[in-house]
C-alpha cells in the first residue's frame, strides 16, 4: 500500500502519528495504536515513531512504543536506528531503555556506536560498552 492508496483523511491520521511522535504525546500515540496504526509504520524517509521519540527525546513515548512492541532494531532511510538517534541526543535514559530491550549498539549502517565515536561522546560511548 503507498500513499496514493490512501484517502486524505487516512492519510491525515497516518501524518499525525509522526507529528504525535516528534512532540511526545504519549496518549495520542497509544490511542492510534489502539485503532490499528502499525506500531512499525514507517513516514517517507524511513523513520518510524520510536526514532522520532528517541530523537526528540521522549522518554516515555519511547518506553510505550517498546511496550507496543516497536522494532529497535529498525533504520531510517539514512541507517539511523532509535538508539543512534538518542546518542547523538545525549539522552542516557533512553539510550539505557533501548539497551534493555536488546538494541544493537552494531546495528546500522550508522549506528550508535559510530555516532559516539564520530561526534567523540565519551559518556555515549561507555554506555554502550556497559
Amino acid at each position: 500500500m503507498t500513499a496514493d492508496d490512501l484517502t486524505p483523511d487516512e492519510l491525515a491520521i497516518l501524518q499525525q502519528v509522526f507529528e504525535d511522535a516528534r512532540n511526545g504525546d504519549v496518549d495520542a500515540l497509544s490511542a492510534a495504536l489502539d485503532r490499528g496504526v502499525p506500531v512499525d509504520l514507517t513516514n517517507s524517509a524511513g523513520d518510524t515513531a520510536l526514532i522520532l521519540a528517541a530523537y526528540h527525546t521522549h522518554e516515555p513515548l519511547v518506553r510505550l512504543l517498546l511496550d507496543r512492541g516497536a522494532d529497535h532494531a529498525r533504520a531510517n532511510d539514512r541507517g539511523q536506528t532509535a538508539l543512534a538517534a538518542a546518542v547523538f541526543r545525549r539522552n542516557a535514559p533512553i539510550v539505557e531503555l533501548l539497551l534493555d530491550a536488546g538494541a544493537d549498539p552494531d546495528a546500522g549502517p550508522q549506528s550508535a556506536r559510530a555516532v559516539a565515536s564520530f561526534f567523540e561522546l565519551d559518556e555515549m560511548a561507555a554506555l554502550l560498552n556497559r
